[in-house]
């Protein structure tokens, strides 16, 4: 009888398994080769024109690196297009000589991304889209070179009349009236910018379901804009949350151009909300904004449309940081603060509850911060201004609680 070994059939086992051939790996998928480059041989403009004329669905149109100075404005009419360049500070698409007014770039279809590029001294605005839903723009810079100036585009990023609008990582610096402005829209999400040395740093107007938040808001006349105005295909904004933004220093003189409603913004305004319904500010930072960190005001001018309210309504401020401001109120609303002392408490209203031709209404505001943080009704009644019939107050509104609106959720945001 043999003696047997334990084990050792098993190492035999082992031994033919390390024998036998290895089954084949997978092959590796490769990875999809990107598009080729717009060519910069000859006319760079030309060529780019065409690319975005001859674009189909799901194309992407490429930018070299470097700096490229046009002179005509580019338009993009297909949907489905991507436009990447090299990076926001690599690809510039510099408009300083060009001859017309108009914008630098515009988009009037739907389902297209902009990522990853500069324009810079456009005469119109930077970027427009109209009626472009689903629209994206990412990593994109718009500015104007020098000082702030009026004769700078209005616009720096300027969605309008559109559904499902995300800009998320964009730099806008010098427009004339908005750096990032959304109008007329519904269903917006702008994060994570920065908006600085623009007349508005960022405007919500006449749109509805929009959350700015992450956002940089510094170095403007006013910070963010909250707007709805009449005599507009679209009106009744509402349902905005503006949340974990920076809202600082925005002390840069007014720059409009004479006649621009915001030409009216005062320098030194962190969060502005005229006429708009269904608002909530929270969780931000404001700090040494000069003449007031929030103000909530009505339309001050006259109106004809029968179905335009001017009051802000259900407007809700908590949970925020406040620092400095308010120490040297500018525009229109210095004389008032002069009739208070000089300076302004962090949060303003102007106390309008009525219009001509209106019976006083509700202007429900409700104030959840901490005791410390001032708050002034300027008891102005209705807009003309009668300064004898001003009636100030530092009692805060007993607001009636109002719901947060819902996150707003875009079909092309991943995040």
């Amino acid at each position: 009888m043999k003696n047997y070994i334990p084990g050792t059939g098993l190492v035999a086992a082992l031994a033919l398994v390390a024998c036998s051939p290895k089954p084949a790996a997978a092959p590796e998928e490769a990875a999809p080769a990107l598009p080729e480059i717009v060519s910069t041989e000859g006319d760079f403009a030309a060529n780019l024109q065409t690319a975005l004329i001859e674009a189909r669905p799901g194309d992407t149109v490429r930018l070299p690196e470097g700096v490229f100075r046009l002179t005509t404005g580019l338009s993009l009419d297909v949907d489905g297009v991507t436009v990447l360049g090299a990076g926001q500070d690599k690809t510039i698409l510099d408009f300083a000589g060009q001859t017309g007014a108009g914008e630098g770039l515009l988009v009037t279809s739907d389902d297209v991304t902009l990522m990853a590029f500069g324009i810079r001294d456009t005469k119109g605005d930077g970027i427009k889209s109209k009626g472009a839903d689903r629209i994206v723009y990412r990593d994109v810079t718009v500015d104007w070179s020098g000082e702030p100036d009026e004769g700078n585009g209005a616009y720096g990023v300027y969605p309008v009349d559109s559904t499902d609008v995300l800009i998320e990582n964009v730099t806008v610096r010098g427009a004339s009236d908005a750096g990032i402005y959304v109008g007329q829209s519904h269903n917006i999400i702008v994060r994570n910018s920065l908006a600085e040395f623009n007349v508005a740093g960022i405007e919500i107007e006449n749109s509805s379901n929009a959350d700015v938040y992450g956002n940089i808001a510094r170095d403007n006349a006013g910070g963010i804009l909250v707007f709805d105005l009449p005599d507009l295909p679209v009106m009744g904004g509402h349902s905005t949350r503006i949340f974990n933004n920076q809202i600082v220093h925005n002390n840069t003189r007014n720059f409009a151009p004479a006649g621009n409603i915001v030409a009216g913004v005062p320098s030194g305004s962190g969060v502005i909300i005229l006429a708009n319904y269904d608002v909530h500010v929270f969780d931000n930072e404001f700090a040494d904004n000069r003449t007031a960190h929030m103000l909530i005001t009505a339309y001050p001018q006259a109106f004809a449309d029968a179905n335009y309210n001017p009051l802000p309504r259900d407007i809700v401020v908590r949970n925020n940081r406040w620092s400095g401001g308010g120490n040297d109120p500018q525009g229109d609303l210095a004389p008032a603060a002069q009739a208070l002392g000089g300076t302004f408490p962090e949060i303003v209203t102007d106390g309008v509850t009525r219009w001509p031709g209106a019976e006083s209404q509700p202007v429900n505001i409700v104030v959840d911060e901490a005791p410390d943080i001032g708050f002034v009704s300027l008891g102005l009644g209705a807009y003309p201004i009668d300064p004898q019939a001003m009636e100030p107050s530092t009692e805060r509104p007993q607001g009636t609680p109002v719901e947060e609106p819902a996150a707003v959720k875009l079909p092309q945001d991943a995040e």
